[in-house]
């Protein structure tokens, strides 16, 4: 049986590969795929440190509630909220092309969206790891 302890340090790593992921994306020009993976790294902190903390149910993918959720056990979590919350743009939009009003996920993200998606999820796992 796997232990808490081993949760959240196994949400925690996934949540930094995914980081790695999205800057090797954005190295390749796969800017919808960087900015995706970024919103998943995201939420993937923040899942680590709502399990370390000891809370009972996570639900969702929004790095805004799960970030708010995280204010329950650590009120500095609100400086990072609404920066955190524009990571949720990239969940839905970056995958399907009936998220969009036109074109496909591929061509509508640039590298300006990938970089700045890539510095908050860096900016969220540091803020994370110091939590941990």
């Amino acid at each position: 049986m796997r232990s808490k302890e081993s949760d959240w340090k196994r949400w925690f790593l996934q949540g930094l590969q995914d980081l790695e992921d999205a800057r090797f994306n954005l190295s390749g020009g796969r800017y919808n795929v960087a900015c995706f993976l970024a919103q998943q790294s995201a939420g993937k902190v923040l899942k680590s440190f709502l399990l370390k903390s000891g809370a009972e149910e996570i639900w969702g993918h929004s790095v805004l509630e799960l970030c708010r959720d995280a204010q329950s056990f650590d009120k500095e979590f609100e400086t990072i909220e609404r920066e955190a919350g524009s990571l949720d743009k990239y969940y839905i939009p970056t995958r399907y092309p009936d998220a969009l009003p036109g074109g496909i996920p591929s061509t509508a993200f640039d590298d300006e969206d990938a970089r700045r998606a890539v510095e908050l999820a860096d900016k969220i796992a540091e803020f994370v790891k110091k939590k941990l």
